[in-house]
């Protein structure tokens, strides 16, 4: 289902990404999140700095983020353990982008749920939008991935964009999104037909009084 990254060239990589450091409030936030273990436990400080450095490079690049081979070593050096373990961190967690992307990474998710509900619609949109999965538009300003569950089933069908979910879709409603966000907009995340969170559809069907305060039951169970 999701496609293969298309790593750019090493060469070319290692010169624009081989001096990577923390910026000075990238390094107060990494002693932070060093700080939280044990010696001799860094390890487990992979992917909070791992997120951190993707977040870097997508400041410096105005994109979502990645982690070109050198920002990897760069943890992995941070943290004392092989360039590998930290590398396995990285091709596990779909979170982590291992090739450049857009300014917005539009995830959609594709597994059954999602595809029963009109994921298919979704992508319809996003295609229609000139979006192509695997690839970034030409102006750089979006990347589409078709992924795995990303655990909003029970308001499929979803699109995560950069740090926000987007549910309950059509292909009008993705359409509305991403011409919001290619005209500097900022679309409301969440349910997008007026449920809130993972409510049924048309609102609360038990223990309605609880929506808007504290309701005591017991009285009308007894």
């Amino acid at each position: 289902m999701a496609e293969a990254p298309k790593i750019p060239d090493e060469a070319e990589t290692r010169a624009r990404w081989g001096s990577f450091a923390w910026t000075d409030e990238n390094q107060v936030k990494a002693n932070e999140i060093l700080g939280r273990y044990p010696k001799g436990r860094e390890q487990s400080a992979s992917i909070p700095l791992l997120d951190l450095a993707q977040r870097q490079v997508g400041a410096e690049t105005q994109t979502q983020g990645w982690l070109p081979v050198p920002v990897i070593e760069f943890v992995a050096r941070q943290i004392s353990v092989p360039y590998m373990r930290v590398y396995e961190v990285v091709t596990f967690y779909t979170m982590f982008n291992l090739a450049p992307v857009g300014r917005f990474h539009v995830q959609v998710c594709g597994t059954t749920p999602c595809m029963l509900r009109g994921s298919d619609d979704v992508l319809a949109a996003c295609k229609n939008r000139g979006l192509v999965k695997g690839g970034t538009t030409p102006d750089g300003m979006f990347t589409l991935t078709e992924v795995e569950c990303l655990g909003t089933c029970a308001n499929a069908p979803m699109v995560q964009i950069n740090d926000d979910n987007f549910e309950d879709l059509d292909y009008d409603k993705t359409t509305e999104i991403l011409e919001a966000l290619a005209n500097g907009g900022h679309p409301t995340p969440g349910p997008q037909f007026g449920r809130r969170a993972s409510c049924p559809e048309g609102g609360p069907t038990s223990l309605k009084a609880m929506v808007d305060a504290n309701h005591d039951y017991r009285g009308e169970w007894a």
